[in-house]
C-alpha cells in the first residue's frame, strides 16, 4: 500500500480529504499530490484490494467465492512493494472481490482508523466519500471518458513491459466500470459535496493544480479564517 505518514502544517487542525474515481481516472496521482502539498500521510484503499487479490491469486483461490477471499484478507502488510499488485490478472481479480460485501467489512476498519489520525489524511479509493469517510473536509471525484483512460492504462502497462491491447483494456475498463457502480456494497459514487475533476483533457500538472485549488477552495469555506 502506498502509505506515508507526516505532519500537518500546511494548514492549521486536522484535514481529512476523500479522492473517488474509477480506474485509470487519475485519482492516485492526484491524492498523492494531495498529501505532499498538505503534509498529510495517504492511503490508496485500492491498493488493500490489489494485495487480497494477489494473496488470493498466488493460492489458486477462486475469486468467485467469497469465502475464499475473505480468507485472503489476512495477512496483506507484507506485499505492498510487490510489483505484481499492478498486474492486469490482479487488478481483475480485485474488481471482482471488492463488490464482496465480507470483503469490503474485512478491510472496513482499517481504512476508518487510517482516516481518523489526529493530523488527517488522504484516501483515494471509489467510496471514501460515501462510505468510508462522509464527513470528509474535502472531497474530490476524479473522472475521464474510458477512452482516455484505456489510452493511460495500455501506456502505463507498456511501460511495465507488459502486452496491452487498446480495445481489450478498454472493454475491461467499462466492464469494471459496471462492476463498481452496480454493486450493492458500497459502489462507485460521487458524493453530494464532491468537487468533479475531469482529467480528459488536462496533463498531469494542469490536474494537480486544479484539484489543489479544488481542495483549498472548500476547506476556505469550511473553516473560514
Amino acid at each position: 500500500m502506498n502509505e506515508h505518514a507526516a505532519s500537518n502544517d500546511a494548514v492549521g487542525g486536522r484535514i481529512l480529504i476523500a479522492v473517488d474515481g474509477p480506474a485509470a481516472s487519475g485519482k492516485g496521482t492526484i491524492a498523492r499530490s494531495l498529501a505532499d502539498h498538505f503534509k498529510l500521510p495517504h492511503m490508496d484503499t485500492g491498493a488493500l484490494y490489489r494485495a487480497v487479490a494477489l494473496n488470493l491469486w498466488r493460492w489458486g483461490g477462486d475469486p468467485k467465492s467469497e469465502f475464499e477471499a475473505v480468507r485472503a484478507c489476512d495477512d496483506i502488510g507484507s506485499n505492498g512493494d510487490d510489483p505484481e499488485l499492478r498486474s492486469e490478472p490482479v487488478s481483475k481479480i480485485a474488481s471482482v472481490i471488492s463488490a464482496y460485501p465480507m470483503v469490503r467489512s474485512a478491510l472496513f476498519e482499517r481504512q476508518r482508523a487510517f482516516a481518523a489520525q489526529p493530523g488527517g489524511a488522504v484516501l483515494d479509493g471509489r467510496d471514501i466519500g460515501t462510505v468510508i469517510a462522509p464527513s470528509a473536509d474535502a472531497k474530490l471525484f476524479v473522472t475521464a471518458s474510458a477512452q482516455v483512460r484505456a489510452q493511460r492504462r495500455v501506456r502505463e502497462l507498456l511501460e511495465r513491459g507488459m502486452p496491452a491491447r487498446f480495445a481489450e483494456v478498454l472493454l475491461d475498463l467499462k466492464a469494471r466500470d459496471e462492476r463498481d457502480t452496480g454493486r450493492g456494497a458500497a459502489p462507485l459514487a460521487r458524493a453530494d459535496d464532491a468537487a468533479l475533476l475531469d482529467t480528459s483533457e488536462m496533463s498531469v500538472e494542469q490536474a494537480v493544480a486544479q484539484a489543489v485549488r479544488l481542495v483549498e477552495a472548500r476547506l476556505s469555506e469550511r473553516h473560514p479564517r
